[in-house]
């Protein structure tokens, strides 16, 4: 898979491409991270990518032209723009964009984008109602979630059994040494050898987990059971 990030501050990926999986990726290639600071497609003296918004307003926005000259560069990708407004990401859409051979992701910064530059990309994309200086953040993290999910990155069991997979629960509690710390203990049926009886545990650990923590997702199940 190849992942293009179109950004002002293509500094901000140097360590995250050297680190953990997303480096391992890159190394096995499995994965392609190809930065492109959209800066250089500027046709101002001083490399300015944004203006003043038309009918006023507080802030700088950002400019169509020189996003769209960047995004020529990639034009078999598919182009996802970041943006506070976009359709939520979660782990569903991640599988949903590693299936694309080639994506491209486009982090905003000031006040956000000129309107017209969603007539040159695919769709919008937000991590989350919360508001960022940037769109590397966002980038990063779409781009690890998805690449993860691609073939040969990570063993396939390994995520089947994490957060948001299979049931769509969150995942189970997970002890490993000392089995008593200060006088908390680890449960006594992960240490049974009876895996049927740890996996009935963990299930329903999973469950109390997220009617805990995520009542929202278990609202979501139980619409889905009753249509």
């Amino acid at each position: 898979m190849k992942i293009n990030i179109l950004t002002l501050f293509p500094e901000y990926f140097e360590q995250f491409k050297l680190q953990s999986i997303i480096a391992k990726a890159i190394k096995l290639g499995h994965l392609e991270l190809n930065i492109i600071d959209f800066r250089k497609f500027s046709d101002d003296k001083h490399n300015k990518v944004d203006d003043t918004v038309y009918g006023g307003g507080s802030g700088m926005l950002l400019q169509v032209k020189p996003i769209h000259e960047a995004l020529k560069t990639v034009p078999n990708s598919y182009k996802v723009l970041l943006s506070p407004q976009g359709k939520l990401f979660n782990q569903t859409e991640a599988h949903r964009l590693a299936k694309y051979d080639e994506l491209t992701l486009i982090c905003g910064h000031y006040e956000g984008f000129d309107e017209r530059i969603l007539n040159f990309v695919d769709e919008e994309l937000s991590i989350g109602d919360y508001i960022l200086t940037g769109g590397e953040i966002a980038a990063m993290v779409v781009a690890e979630a998805t690449a993860r999910l691609c073939p040969g990155v990570i063993k396939k069991e390994s995520h089947e059994n994490e957060s948001f997979e299979g049931n769509g629960l969150l995942d189970y509690p997970q002890y490993t040494k000392p089995y008593d710390y200060l006088g908390y203990k680890v449960p006594d049926v992960l240490l049974s050898g009876n895996h049927k009886d740890i996996q009935k545990w963990r299930e329903e650990q999973a469950y109390l987990k997220t009617k805990k923590n995520r009542k929202d997702i278990i609202k979501k199940l139980e619409r889905k059971k009753d249509e």
